[in-house]
């Protein structure tokens, strides 16, 4: 049987997230597996979602409230609009609502490259085009590149910051700037999904821009920082105005009751989130002093995870450190065929990943 499949749906290629321990085990027989490769908090989720988690699986049987409390506390939060919050089942869910919404076939969606995936995925299937603009020699996002970029047919910017999976962040100075310039008919959309980990207080935050003359979207998640990542849960933040238009695509009841409990609990626990955040700076600051005795090339990064030149073939160099059972993530499918990304685990799981990347490497721990 042939369906009628369109083209450009055809020409995709699948997401392809990082390898679960579960599959490590079934493949490879490793019971004791270390991932550290889909940038997840090492602490776990916060407890108190947890808890929240558990009382909202009582009531199952009816549908979910559609956020109304968790999208006001997000507001609260970050003092803006209440109408301006669209909360979605991750914030890729709502990266899909912004190129249902926004896009035609033959619009034009401008993303720095190497980026997340996500972006040019979910708008080449409205038919769109993604117009890859490549990082600067820093891999930092290269703001004129993307301006030059921009035509009469673009809809879209997506920019990450801190990027994944370089880790670098946007100036605010310098999105200021682009953003004068920005023509009215595009929307700047801001991933801000690992802001929360950034130490440069010279970066970008979004969420200042929200009320000017220009359209921008900020993206954000519980699936980082707050350890939320099963239960897929995120938002965007925006003008009414266009929170209205993507209300018009959301899904009803996108959100399940458990996430939405336990997002609006995590909210509340900044003691969890300061843990996370502590954990995270000391993480790297000691990969990056492990890395830096064997000699190993690797880049800084603003997020919870970094990229590293291992000198030869990522894919090969990941299918060792499998073996070893410690998940990373190859940076092959962003173009970088030489590169890893690892992000921070618990002191132990990082000690464990230095000394299986010595042995892989043929160096000493």
């Amino acid at each position: 049987m042939k369906l009628p499949v369109p083209d450009h749906i055809l020409a995709l290629k699948p997401y392809v997230p990082g390898k679960p321990i579960e599959e490590l085990a079934r493949e490879y027989g490793i019971c004791d597996a270390v991932k550290l490769a889909s940038n997840e908090n090492p602490l776990g989720p916060s407890p108190a979602a947890v808890a929240a988690m558990r009382e909202a699986c009582g009531q199952l049987n009816r549908y979910p409230d559609g956020g109304a409390e968790l999208t006001a506390a997000v507001a609260q939060r970050l003092g803006v609009a209440h109408g301006g919050v669209v909360l979605g089942c991750g914030s890729d869910d709502v990266i899909g609502m912004l190129t249902r919404a926004l896009l035609l076939p033959g619009d034009e969606v401008v993303i720095p490259q190497p980026s997340f995936l996500m972006y040019s995925l979910c708008a080449c299937w409205t038919g769109a085009r993604a117009v890859s603009v490549p990082l600067d020699a820093s891999l930092g996002i290269d703001l004129a590149a993307v301006l030059a970029a921009v035509t009469d047919r673009t809809r879209i910017v997506f920019l990450c910051s801190p990027n994944n999976p370089t880790g670098t962040v946007i100036g605010r100075d310098d999105f200021e700037k682009f953003l004068a310039r920005i023509p009215d008919h595009v929307a700047v959309v801001v991933d801000e999904a690992y802001i929360e980990f950034v130490r440069d207080p010279a970066a970008l935050n979004g969420v200042e821009w929200i009320d000017g003359e220009k359209s921008v979207v900020v993206l954000r998640t519980f699936s980082k920082a707050y350890g939320l990542a099963g239960i897929r849960i995120g938002y965007g933040v925006m003008s009414p105005q266009l929170a209205l238009v993507l209300h018009r695509v959301r899904q009803p009841f996108n959100v399940s009751r458990p996430a939405l409990c336990a997002a609006r609990a995590a909210l509340s626990e900044d003691a969890f989130l300061e843990e996370t955040v502590r954990l995270v700076h000391e993480g790297l600051d000691s990969l990056w002093a492990g890395l830096d005795e064997l000699g190993a090339p690797y880049f800084r990064s603003q997020a919870n995870f970094f990229l590293i030149d291992v000198q030869g073939s990522a894919d090969r160099f990941y299918e060792a450190m499998l073996r070893r059972g410690v998940i990373v993530r190859s940076m092959s499918a962003y173009g970088y065929p030489n590169y890893i990304r690892i992000n921070v685990g618990l002191p132990e799981e990082n000690r464990r990943f230095l000394a299986a990347f010595a042995e892989v490497r043929g160096g000493a721990p």
